[in-house]
């Protein structure tokens, strides 16, 4: 098979989570340890970091990335879902992994991938596990799927962690409240492992500190720090404050302050990361991020009031599983929205969505796909208007491919 066909191949006989939701989903981490033993437990081979949050942890990693690139260290990066291309999720300071070690890694595995009947994700997993140690990469950082404990990443023994807020998010998978969530997250937790949590939360701290005192872990609060990044969006502040905390934390690695500022200056650079606060075009300007949760989003529509323009538009997708009437409560009132379906199974059908709009009384036109959505917003804005892409991580990847 070429690449195209071992992608096909790998979408359409195992169920993705991105896709289809829980049915790619597995209860423990029995079946990524098989598969790791079968491939010599590459993951033992390079030191990682783990890091795992409800919002940010794709930011933080990439983040941590960058820095320890400046720092000189041959830095492997695992993040998911993809934006544009499948490579992406796999990384060698910042270059994705090839085409040929995609295709050749499942062509040697696949008789064992079909026996066992392993998940997308868990291969994907594998298969960036054996990449790293293949190329023999100084450290690689790990970006949880979903929660923590229960994730196929968790096999890793790493060198630190670090824990991004915590909202509600997932709750079918990983609870009703958001300590039972902090509790899945804080799975990742090893013995003796030190791990920085980034929120002094009344709700979610304690859990962590539970955890960690039971792993005897030390636990570091992440202080305030006064640095900046390339990543646009206030949001990223408190990103940062984990990063850097973790990095303190760290004595294995020999990173100085200009490294630090420095690599956060070159994440976009250093790492290929897209998505975030990502401004497209100008006159008029259009801004796309990945947020796709309330709390995410919430943070994101705070910082689009901060946006000067004549008239808002809004391109707006959300996959089945999310409450919008939980959404609409923050998303402004003066825009109008282009409702739309991205093009993947788990997408909320536009009349579902049109209906919560309908309910709350906002401006809105519904469009049979993301490009036509993006079409008619891009013809109806003058140069002076802003243009927001966003709601879902599918609803980006369309109008970025």
């Amino acid at each position: 098979m070429d690449y195209a066909a071992t992608l096909q191949w790998l979408y359409a006989q195992l169920p993705m989570y991105q896709r289809v939701g829980a049915a790619a989903l597995n209860p423990n981490l029995d079946r990524i340890a098989v598969l790791s033993a079968h491939l010599g437990n590459p993951h033992l081979k390079f030191k990682s970091i783990h890091v795992a949050g409800t919002n940010g942890k794709g930011s933080s990693s990439h983040m941590l990335a960058s820095v320890l690139q400046e720092a000189g260290y041959n830095v492997g990066l695992y993040t998911s879902p993809h934006i544009k291309d499948f490579k992406e999720r796999v990384r060698i300071n910042g270059t994705p992994i090839t085409q040929e070690f995609v295709v050749d890694f499942v062509a040697e595995n696949k008789y064992f991938f079909e026996a066992k009947s392993f998940s997308f994700f868990e291969m994907t997993v594998a298969l960036a596990f054996n990449y790293f140690a293949s190329q023999q990469v100084d450290v690689a950082i790990i970006e949880v799927g979903l929660g923590g404990r229960l994730d196929a990443t968790n096999i890793i023994m790493p060198e630190g962690c670090l824990i991004t807020n915590i909202s509600l998010d997932h709750q079918q998978f990983l609870g009703t409240t958001r300590a039972e969530i902090a509790r899945e997250k804080a799975g990742i937790i090893k013995s003796k492992i030190p791990v920085v949590v980034v929120e002094n939360d009344a709700e979610t701290f304690p859990v962590f500190k539970t955890i960690a005192q039971e792993k005897n872990a030390s636990l570091h609060l992440a202080s305030q720090r006064q640095f900046t990044t390339d990543l646009l969006g206030d949001y990223q502040k408190q990103n940062i404050n984990g990063v850097v905390s973790l990095l303190h934390v760290l004595p294995q690695f020999s990173v100085s302050e200009l490294h630090i500022i420095d690599g956060l200056q070159r994440v976009v650079k250093n790492t290929g990361l897209r998505g975030r606060w990502e401004i497209l075009e100008n006159q008029p300007k259009i801004i796309a991020d990945v947020a796709h949760n309330p709390a995410g989003l919430q943070a994101v529509f705070a910082q689009l009031k901060k946006e000067q323009s004549d008239k808002l538009h809004i391109i707006f997708g959300v996959v089945s599983d999310k409450k919008v009437s939980e959404i609409t409560t923050f998303l402004p009132k003066k825009a109008h929205y282009y409702l739309c379906t991205a093009n993947v199974p788990r997408a909320m059908n536009t009349s579902e969505l049109a209906f919560e709009f309908i309910k709350n009384d906002f401006s809105f036109s519904t469009h049979d796909s993301v490009q036509q959505a993006f079409e008619a917003a891009k013809t109806a804005a003058s140069k002076n208007d802003l243009i927001f892409v966003g709601g879902s991580l599918f609803v980006v990847a369309e109008i970025l491919a």
